[in-house]
């Protein structure tokens, strides 16, 4: 890890807004948000609530009309795009290559910010290159085309690139999309465990509440724009909150368990017709 990335929230963002061109509302209104060194930190909110855009204004890739983002302490604006590269990898949530590419030339990618245009890839980059494909359960897709691959087979790709950085932070966009339910929770355990054991910071954006309440010991939930609970997962996920910015009916269980995530908030969206206060769906 590198030792001048400040521990007082890697991530840091105050006072954030933006607004696209021609919109009605602004996409983002007022957020703040830090996550800590080592932390698995996961937004989560309704589509259209501002989650993705908060991921491309803290990359610095848009800029905000309102408020400020900091990486280790610095504006992101003072941040070259390769400086960057070599401490956050980023994992997006659809991507389109521009030219064909095999499993091993994706991965292989993310050692480009470590190599600079003239060196060749050496005998550490092969093997961070290996590590992250075995890493991602995709050492047997190696010489396989990227458009021969699954949705899910695709995103464990594209996690295997960042994850062949050996980068300080991820930042993910749905990394879970479209995999089953093996790969899905490998996703989730693998993330927690980059955080817990080797001090990655962990920034992702999910729709999926249960597994965020499970692995990641903050979350900030949005609703068109704004915060509207940040914290633990027992203090975010209440029936009231998740009733109120999901504007359906629901109903708070706790997971079973056995393991670490015993007790953790769950959330079990419930028939319309089966709270029998729920007046439908609220208007925008």
């Amino acid at each position: 890890m590198n030792a001048d990335v400040n521990d007082d929230g890697v991530l840091r963002a105050t006072g954030l807004s933006y607004r696209y061109p021609g919109a009605a509302r602004p996409a983002l209104d007022g957020v703040d948000l830090a996550v800590p060194r080592g932390a698995l930190y996961a937004v989560i909110g309704p589509n259209g609530s501002g989650k993705s855009t908060l991921l491309r204004l803290l990359l610095g890739t848009l800029r905000p009309d309102a408020g400020d983002v900091r990486y280790g302490g610095r504006p992101i604006d003072e941040w070259s795009r390769r400086e960057l590269a070599r401490r956050v990898g980023v994992v997006p949530q659809v991507e389109e290559l521009a030219f064909p590419l095999s499993v091993r030339e994706l991965v292989a990618m993310g050692r480009y910010p470590h190599l600079g245009p003239w060196r060749s890839a050496g005998p550490p980059d092969r093997e961070a290159v290996d590590e992250a494909m075995a890493r991602c359960d995709i050492l047997d897709m190696a010489s396989r085309p990227m458009d021969s691959l699954s949705g899910g087979e695709r995103q464990r790709a594209r996690l295997a690139r960042a994850l062949a950085q050996r980068p300080d932070t991820l930042v993910l966009d749905e990394p879970s999309a479209a995999l089953d339910i093996r790969h899905e929770m490998e996703i989730f355990e693998r993330l927690r465990r980059l955080a817990d054991d080797d001090g990655v910071t962990v920034l992702l954006v999910t729709h999926h509440l249960n597994l965020a309440a499970r692995y990641a010991p903050r979350l900030l939930l949005l609703d068109r724009g704004r915060p509207a609970a940040e914290g633990a997962p027992d203090d975010v996920l209440t029936h009231a909150n998740v009733r109120r910015v999901y504007r359906w009916p629901v109903a708070i269980t706790r997971h079973a368990g056995p393991g670490r995530d015993t007790g953790a908030p769950q959330v079990v969206p419930l028939a319309g017709d089966g709270d029998p206060n729920f007046e439908g769906r609220e208007g925008p």
